[in-house]
Formats: structure tokens, C-alpha cells, sequence
């Protein structure tokens, strides 16, 4: 139990050296750590009604009242981005947790049956022959523009790769000698699979995931910027990229603002899953 312990100390300060002697991944860390605060503590540190209306107070420019200034109702841009640091950070978990959960489930299947194999992966591939983006939008034309229905549309456009790349790694694992030997002492599949293949399938997994989280911000934008998704008042960051682009030239901070908080979300996603991967998986780490 002492040898397992110390191995496990050292396994952690290795992962913490690694982590330290990567400064993007500590750039990363240090922009979803920014991102969740904001979504958390948003109604502390918000200055007004992320929703109230003031035409009195139209296109303001940042100042120290209003620190982002405000849009073209009159409404507090700082407070509308915080708030909308929530309604990302609750679609990009939302649909992961679905996608993964749907992809994971998949893979396992197509793992576990050879025959339903073929039919799992053909589904797959028909989901993945079409432009995420593209499909995504007319899921969401099919179900009606809501942001509960934008979250939905793209967790059916996401699971598809978490299917196949668990389907991968469980293959790829079964080549192991270990594999053969505890099918040799009479393992079954199923606790071949759940005692063998999911758990050193993992890594992979949670470092696309990770990367995910901000291709999912950026698509959740998207759809709220052209109609399908985030529906006003609703302070999402796509949607008020879109209010707020007809004022671009008079007004910049309407749009750019918003924007920089889909950069933060995607890049720290970004980052983040890049230095998983270098610590997760040392023998990916890029030259």
C-alpha cells in the first residue's frame, strides 16, 4: 500500500511539473478559470439588470459607470456579457454531457456487437457526412429557434464523434496481450470492456471533449447570431453580436466585446485541451 501510495505522489507531482512547465496550458486554465467565475459569481459582480431597458442612456461608450458601455437599448453590455458567460458555459456542459453520454454508449455497443457494429457506424457515418454547423441549423429549423432547442440540435450533431473515436480506441486496445489473457482466463466481453477498454480509452476522450467546449460556444453563437437559438432579451454572446453589428462603425463595443468572450471560451478550451493531451498522453506531445 506504501509503494502504491508513493507511486501515486510522484505520478501527481510529475502531472503537476508538466503542467507548470507548460505556459499555454497554464493560459488556458487561467481563461476557463475566468470564464467560470464570471458565470458563477455573475449576479455579484454584475452592475445592473442585465435585461432592463434605458433609452435614455442608448449607445453609450464604455466609462465607469458602464464599463463595456451599453446597446442600443440602453442596456448594461458588462452585465449582459457576465450573464451571458452562464448561458455558455451551460450549453457547452449541456451538450458535451449529452454528446458523450449518446457517443459513449454508441462506441460501447459497436464494441461489444459485431453485427450491430456495422449498423452503428454507417449512422455514424451518415451524422458525420453532413457540416456540423449545417446540420445543427436544420435540426433547429425542424424543432423551432429556442436555445433549449439549439442545445438539443447540437448534441445530435456531436455524439457521432465520440462514437467513433471510442470505437477506435476500443479496437485499437484489443490488440493488448493483456486483452488476450483475460479473455484466456475466461473474462467476459462485457468485463473485458468495462474493466479493460473503457478505462484506457479514457484520455482521448477527455481531451476532445475539452477542445469541444469551445467549438460548442462558437456554434452556440452562431445559431443565436442568425435567428436559430438564443431568443431576446436572452443576453447570449451571439445574439448580442447581432444586435449589435448594425452599430459596428458608430458603436464598437456593442459586437466586439461579446466576441471577445466567445475568444476566451474557445481559446482556453483550446489550450487547456492541448496541455491535457501533453500531460494525459505524452507520446501525442507535438515535437
Amino acid at each position: 500500500m506504501k509503494l502504491l501510495s508513493k507511486k501515486r505522489i510522484e505520478k501527481c507531482r510529475y502531472g503537476i511539473y508538466l503542467i507548470k512547465s507548460n505556459p499555454l496550458m497554464m493560459v488556458g486554465i487561467l481563461l476557463i478559470l475566468v470564464l467560470l467565475l464570471s458565470a458563477i459569481f455573475a449576479p455579484l459582480l454584475a452592475r445592473h439588470d442585465p435585461i432592463e431597458i434605458n433609452p435614455v442612456k442608448r449607445l453609450k461608450a464604455p466609462s465607469l459607470e458602464h464599463f463595456f458601455g451599453t446597446d442600443q437599448l440602453g442596456r448594461d453590455i458588462y452585465s449582459r456579457i457576465l450573464y451571458g458567460a452562464r448561458i455558455s458555459v451551460r450549453i457547452g456542459f449541456i451538450v458535451i454531457l449529452i454528446a458523450l453520454t449518446v457517443g459513449t454508449l454508441v462506441g460501447l455497443i459497436s464494441i461489444y456487437n459485431t453485427v450491430l457494429d456495422e449498423i452503428m457506424m454507417r449512422l455514424t457515418d451518415a451524422f458525420m457526412s453532413f457540416p456540423y454547423l449545417i446540420l445543427a441549423m436544420i435540426t433547429t429549423m425542424m424543432l423551432g429557434p429556442s436555445l433549449d432547442n439549439a442545445i438539443l440540435a447540437m448534441a445530435i450533431v456531436w455524439w457521432p464523434s465520440y462514437a467513433r473515436l471510442l470505437r477506435g480506441q476500443g479496437l485499437s486496445v484489443q490488440k493488448n496481450v493483456y486483452i488476450e489473457a483475460s479473455i484466456s482466463l475466461g473474462a467476459s466481453k462485457s468485463r473485458v470492456i468495462f474493466r479493460h477498454i473503457l478505462p484506457n480509452s479514457w484520455v482521448p476522450i477527455l481531451i476532445q471533449a475539452t477542445q469541444d467546449f469551445g467549438r460548442v460556444v462558437i456554434y452556440a453563437a452562431g445559431l443565436s447570431f442568425i435567428g436559430l437559438g438564443a431568443q431576446p432579451p436572452i443576453p447570449e454572446w451571439g445574439a448580442m453580436i447581432s444586435e449589435g453589428h448594425t452599430f459596428l462603425r458608430t458603436a464598437w463595443w456593442c459586437s466586439v466585446f461579446p466576441g471577445v468572450g466567445i475568444m476566451v471560451a474557445c481559446m482556453g478550451s483550446n489550450l487547456l485541451g492541448d496541455g491535457l493531451r501533453d500531460v494525459l498522453d505524452p507520446k501525442l506531445k507535438k515535437g
